[in-house]
């Protein structure tokens, strides 16, 4: 294969140029669907096109009109869509300002098979606050339009929200009292009166550091507002298709798995050198054990006790008076058997009462 001799292209500081993406802006509306085109920083290289979003739109039809939105744009390497409903990974789990057809569809894939580029997709309020949010405190933002979008950033981690569909006025949701139909049906004056009422139920619920107000219908805010909230540009909704690249790469970092520790060498484990008993414990237990019986691990663990002499009691010592005289009638009846011995043998014999010694003769007749 012949080598090739073209050389990488430099910049004026003589290093390598690194080609960075460019990013088609999509965001899909219940009114509208507008598409934009983003250099590497994030600034618009055209005028943002918009197409009208058809009445209970279909996923064909949305798919449809991106596709057109797209062909009208300056080339771009990847997309980045905004979608009004819940959206996990790519696949939709709900679009209630849409038509059917949408719950567990896979939208990401779909656009991707249509385009010929990787896409990311978030919800469409989540795409707004990423376009707007510091990255400090806790940051609440609620996007007013068809219906009621929120997401919260705690120190630039984002939660998506479904406020919308929580309770907050006479037993009505957020979306019921402040989305298009309540704006339409209520007026202008009580709508505001009622998104007054929001802002400090949203306070007082989060404790928020700030609150971004963004949608179609935020220009419609005359009033003055708290300290910390602020109404965010509709150009939001589209600048923060970068941010949703660099958000999905962060994601993806912190769920890759941690590289796993060096195994360390563990020595074989020692084999007891006692032989198990072969006969079961429950046998065992029913016979005395001796020392010809008892197993060697036993023997060994814990010897016999050795065998020690019986010891003897000591001779009982008499008292000093039973030593020197005897009662009185033990003494007589010793006199007389001494008498009777020494009268059958001829001689006689007496014991002085002193204990001195004894005399004896011969009788002669």
């Amino acid at each position: 294969m012949k080598k090739s001799n073209a050389k990488p292209a430099v910049d004026s500081a003589g290093k390598k140029s690194v080609k960075t993406p460019r990013t088609l802006a999509v965001d899909i509306g219940g009114t509208g669907i507008k598409a934009l085109t983003l250099d590497p920083a994030g600034k618009p290289l055209n005028e943002r096109t918009r197409i009208a979003t058809p009445r209970r739109a279909r996923p064909k039809d949305i798919i449809e009109i991106v596709r057109k939105l797209a062909k009208a744009q300056p080339g771009f390497d990847r997309v980045s869509m905004g979608f009004p409903g819940v959206v996990k990974h790519g696949m939709v789990y709900s679009a209630p300002n849409l038509g059917k057809g949408w719950v567990g569809f896979d939208l990401r894939r779909a656009l991707e098979l249509k385009l010929k580029k990787p896409v990311r997709l978030a919800n469409d309020a989540d795409i707004q606050g990423l376009g707007c949010a510091t990255g400090h405190g806790l940051e609440l933002v609620i996007t007013l339009g068809t219906g009621f979008g929120s997401v919260l950033f705690a120190d630039g981690t984002r939660v998506h929200l479904e406020l919308g569909h929580h309770p907050f006025h006479d037993g009505k949701t957020y979306e019921d009292e402040l989305g298009e139909r309540a704006l339409e049906k209520k007026g202008r004056k009580k709508w505001s009166k009622l998104l007054q009422e929001a802002i400090a139920e949203l306070q007082a619920t989060f404790n928020y550091d700030r609150l971004y107000i963004g949608g179609g219908n935020s220009r419609l805010v005359t009033f003055k507002l708290p300290a910390g909230v602020r109404i965010i540009s509709n150009e939001d909704g589209l600048l923060g298709g970068i941010a949703l690249w660099r958000d999905a790469h962060q994601a993806a970092a912190k769920s890759a798995p941690a590289p796993k520790p060096a195994a360390k060498s563990v020595p074989p484990p020692v084999k007891s050198q006692s032989k198990a008993p072969s006969k079961p414990l429950s046998r065992m237990a029913s016979q005395p054990v001796t020392s010809a019986s008892r197993p060697a691990s036993i023997a060994m663990s814990k010897p016999a006790p050795a065998a020690l002499p019986k010891p003897t009691s000591a001779p009982r010592a008499k008292s000093a008076q039973s030593a020197v005289t005897k009662p009185a009638a033990a003494a007589a009846k010793d006199v007389a058997a001494t008498a009777s011995t020494d009268a059958s043998s001829g001689t006689s014999s007496t014991s002085p009462a002193d204990g001195s010694a004894q005399s004896s003769g011969v009788s002669t007749k």
